[in-house]
């Protein structure tokens, strides 16, 4: 029987059992905290609080391990509902047609980043607009049709890590960023509560900036949330540094076995990255790979991944790595054989970013794929 503390209770618990019943006690206080514009003075803390500390060791359980094997291979639908206004903005927006392609092709696994912050409200209950909800329904529930398994995210909430918005994105109270995280986790979690075990949630998509050193606290509380409404689903959850795996000794993970971490590779960076340009200053173009310090890169983050979790009991997901469509095309088909390879030897499954923007493998205005890159992603 799985067992929670519960912290308003100050016993242990069935999980059947795990309830919060001071949280509507909580709730008044944020309400009258609100309504007296005072927000800044309550802790978010005391709203939601984060699992306890637990000094018993807890490793992942044989559902995390096997769910993590299942993953298999993955992509990711980047550029879709990530952008600011989820419609394709970003120049892909989602067709009912790809997910034939997606399931066919020979990937496992679809993820599928959402800014679900710029969908919602802007005031402290984040209520989530049903339209904007209902289109990733239809995704998740299209591609849980086709028997793929379903990793579903939260992306970039700019104001919570940069402190700062996109264009098209909307600008909240600093003093309500962190409480509508967890109000739109809530909201997430009793949403998908009835899906099938094959849909996981991502809690949040590359840690870093101005949440950094509150990661751990963060990442506990709103685990607590979903714990609420799915008490056994699996949950994906990553160190901070844009999910390096460096950053993975500063995880403190919340006492729960049905977890999953994972990392993020875009080593080397130089050539991953090059003509980006987001990215300031903008990486050269005409770098190859990958010659044996470049392989050392590559090798360098997973190795640190796989140790990590064997040395912590948890089981490993690579969830993005991916080079950009400027770099040599024969260096990115080899990168992304080498990283894809590498990945599988150390026993870490994988989903590649992503499907048709500018790292894509697919072609959304010619309808077909790059061969080559398809290949070296999946081909036995």
């Amino acid at each position: 029987m799985r067992i929670f503390y519960n912290q308003d209770l100050g016993k242990n618990v069935p999980a059947s059992e795990f309830s919060m019943p001071g949280r509507w006690t909580s709730w008044a206080i944020l309400a009258l905290c609100l309504t007296l514009s005072a927000c800044a003075e309550v802790k978010t803390s005391e709203i939601f609080p984060d699992y306890p500390s637990n000094t018993v060791r807890v490793t992942a359980s044989p559902q995390a391990f096997e769910t993590a094997r299942a993953l298999g291979r993955g992509i990711n639908l980047g550029n879709m509902f990530e952008s600011p206004l989820g419609n394709g903005d970003w120049g892909l927006p989602m067709r009912s047609d790809f997910v034939e392609k997606i399931s066919t092709a020979g990937f496992n696994t679809v993820r599928i980043p959402v800014r679900w912050s710029n969908h919602a409200n802007t005031d402290s209950e984040a209520h989530i607009d049903e339209a904007f909800a209902k289109r990733i329904d239809e995704t998740v529930d299209a591609f849980l049709a086709r028997g793929l398994y379903v990793v579903l995210n939260m992306h970039h909430y700019r104001q919570m890590t940069d402190g700062r918005v996109d264009s098209g994105e909307a600008i909240v109270d600093d003093a309500l960023v962190q409480v509508r995280f967890f109000k739109l986790w809530q909201q997430i979690a009793q949403r998908y509560q009835n899906r099938s075990s094959h849909l996981l949630f991502e809690l949040y998509n590359e840690p870093q900036g101005k949440i950094e050193k509150e990661w751990n606290a963060m990442a506990s509380r709103a685990l607590r949330i979903v714990r609420q409404s799915n008490p056994q689903r699996i949950v994906i959850i990553g160190p901070v540094r844009w999910n390096n795996a460096d950053a993975l000794a500063q995880l403190r993970l919340p006492p729960d076995p049905y977890l999953i971490v994972t990392v993020h590779n875009y080593d080397p960076f130089n050539f991953t990255h090059q003509g980006a340009e987001w990215i300031k200053p903008v990486p050269v173009q005409g770098v190859g790979c990958c010659n044996e310090e470049q392989r050392g890169r590559i090798a360098h983050g997973l190795d640190t991944a796989q140790a990590w979790g064997q040395r912590n009991g948890y089981p490993i997901w690579l969830g993005e790595f991916g080079a950009f469509n400027k770099a040599p095309m024969p260096s990115r088909i080899m990168y992304t054989q080498i990283v894809r390879s590498e990945a599988e030897k150390r026993g870490i499954n994988w989903a590649y970013w992503e499907f048709g923007s500018g790292f894509g493998i697919y072609n959304p205005h010619t309808d077909r794929w790059n061969q080559d890159l398809l290949d070296a992603l999946v081909k036995k």
